[in-house]
């Protein structure tokens, strides 16, 4: 079971947030509890179990509600009409972001249907705000999500590619070596074509190289 089936399973839209989790928790386990549920026990037992194992993994994976801002800068929206690799800024030094009022608009795919584009471009504008909080496992959730519907969408995967890479490079900060280079080689898998992307991994396992 994956972020996104754990979403799924409470109800929840990809990317909730803790306060979300666990009132939707507490509604459907007392829906769902044994006791409650006399004339059909064994089913209800499944459920409520099911249920309590996507609460638990999800409360073990999203971190509590907090508004920590990232100075990563965010994931770059493309030019009109560009197509190609989404560049990765480099992070070296902190990057002072400014915040505009308008939402950059991504670029259309004219093989999704109108339902998907609009669907990609909420996705999207969630995704810079998890990332710019600090909310990996969300924004994976999300991401993973957004791809599972969306599949064959190249800016989709990049975005993928490129949340990978943040959260293992925030575990690099947090000196947990293992989990990062697992996130970091997922991220090359998933969007094996884009050279800035492996320049940035590349920065990355020197880093870690340096902490050994």
């Amino acid at each position: 079971m994956n972020l996104a089936d754990c979403y799924r399973l409470l109800g929840l839209r990809t990317g909730a947030s803790c306060d979300e989790i666990k009132a939707s928790y507490r509604r459907l386990a007392r829906q769902y509890h044994p006791d409650v549920n006399p004339g059909n026990q064994q089913q209800a037992k499944e459920k409520f179990i099911q249920l309590t194992d996507a609460y638990k993994f999800l409360m073990s994976q999203v971190p509590p509600d907090r508004e920590t801002e990232s100075s990563e800068p965010p994931i770059p929206a493309p030019a009109a009409g560009k197509v190609g690799v989404t560049e990765v800024p480099p992070v070296a030094s902190p990057v002072e972001v400014k915040v505009t009022r308008k939402v950059p608009r991504i670029q259309r795919n004219p093989a999704l249907t109108e339902a998907e584009q609009l669907l990609k471009q909420s996705s999207y504008e969630q995704l810079q705000q998890l990332l710019k909080y600090h909310r990996f496992p969300r924004a994976i959730a999300l991401v993973e999500g957004l791809a599972q519907r969306i599949p064959k969408d190249p800016e989709v995967r990049q975005w993928q590619a490129i949340t990978y890479q943040r959260w293992g490079r925030y575990l690099i900060d947090q000196k947990e070596l293992d989990k990062a280079r697992i996130y970091l080689k997922k991220a090359l898998r998933t969007d094996p074509h884009n050279r800035s992307l492996w320049s940035e991994i590349e920065r990355d396992f020197r880093r870690m190289e340096k902490i050994f």
